[in-house]
């Protein structure tokens, strides 16, 4: 399926900027399809890379004109020679456990910047304990789970703190209409059993067994909700950054009866922008002492905003327009607050209070 530009955002007849090509290993799936739609979208120039070169001939098809280089994780001389030419590695290909170290460092024999967009919690901590140091010494940016788990979250906590330096807590609540799992998503599933973690008492702790339920209220549309304890990747990169004595992630009901139900469908096109129908609802509530501040954002399609937010952070770093470099979280990476006022995503908003 080829996934076109949003209709009203431009056109991938844009001029192309070569001397900025960038790789997006995964390519031929299907975040990685909506990554290479808005690089040409923005006008970069892409470099498709992945393991299956049939899918990738595919995909290349859709984005015509642009390089499509067969490589895989295993192979480190095939890696490098995928990376030719490139200015940063976008990586869109999980499980992120097996694909997220080995790219880390293929970008540093490259002296290329790296970003991924891992919902995962275990990748992105290996990420930041294996490759702290490397990335400063390197003088390159590597933002793991820069995404709609990840990434998003940590950007909207960034926001709502403001001028705080600390938080007593951080709570994250995800609403989804719906959830029709891609076949990534489930095989990272398969892959990815350890137990999550939370801030507690200022440290990552496992979630507790069974993970806790409350009542949430959220905005319009979803309202007040059950939600579960359902922690992702942005417990790993607040933590990263925030003083937090606790940083707690939940999930409304009805996305994870979907997950867990295998005739669930994959994700089908409701437009020609290639997005489901899904609604995604996104609020986080940060407390200090007895005031609280408030960030949310609202959108369609958990997998199409990836593409949006991993772009705008590769076009940033490859601009200089970042807080810090190395081996960082996206709110300690970016302007949070700016950032998430520049994404023109049509059917997306933030709140900022």
């Amino acid at each position: 399926m080829s996934v076109p530009a949003p209709e009203g955002q431009g056109s991938t007849s844009r001029r192309r900027k070569p001397d900025r090509a960038i790789a997006v290993f995964g390519a031929s799936g299907h975040t990685g399809r909506f990554v290479i739609a808005e690089l040409l979208r923005r006008g970069q120039t892409p470099i498709l890379v992945g393991r299956d070169a049939d899918k990738l001939r595919e995909a290349g098809d859709a984005a015509a004109g642009c390089d499509v280089r067969v490589a895989s994780t295993d192979d480190p001389d095939a890696l490098d020679r995928a990376l030719t030419g490139a200015a940063a590695l976008v990586n869109c290909a999980g499980p992120f456990l097996d694909t997220a170290v080995p790219l880390v460092r293929a970008a540093l024999r490259a002296g290329i910047h790296y970003l991924d967009v891992t919902a995962e919690q275990r990748a992105a901590l290996a990420v930041f304990e294996r490759f702290g140091e490397a990335g400063r010494d390197a003088d390159i940016a590597i933002v793991p789970a820069m995404a709609f788990y990840g990434g998003l979250s940590d950007l909207l906590a960034t926001a709502a703190l403001g001028e705080w330096a600390t938080a007593d807590e951080i709570r994250i609540g995800v609403a989804l209409d719906s959830w029709e799992p891609t076949l990534g998503t489930r095989v990272t599933g398969q892959r990815n059993v350890g137990r999550r973690f939370v801030v507690s008492k200022g440290r990552l702790e496992f979630l507790a067994d069974p993970p806790p339920t409350r009542e949430w209220d959220f905005p319009a549309p979803f309202r007040r909700q059950t939600v579960v304890g359902l922690p992702f990747s942005e417990i790993i990169t607040i933590s990263q950054h925030v003083k937090a004595q606790e940083v707690h992630s939940y999930m409304n009901l009805e996305p994870i009866e979907d997950l867990r139900d295998p005739n669930t469908p994959a994700p089908t096109a409701a437009d020609e922008s290639g997005r489901s129908a899904q609604t995604f609802l996104v609020d986080v509530i940060v407390r200090l002492g007895g005031e609280e501040r408030r960030a949310t954002a609202r959108g369609r399609d958990i997998y199409a905003i990836t593409a949006p937010l991993v772009v705008e952070a590769t076009e940033r770093i490859l601009d200089g327009r970042v807080a810090t470099n190395g081996t960082a979280a996206p709110g300690e990476t970016f302007a949070a607050r700016d950032f998430l006022e520049a994404l023109a995503v049509e059917d997306f908003s933030v709140e900022l209070g």
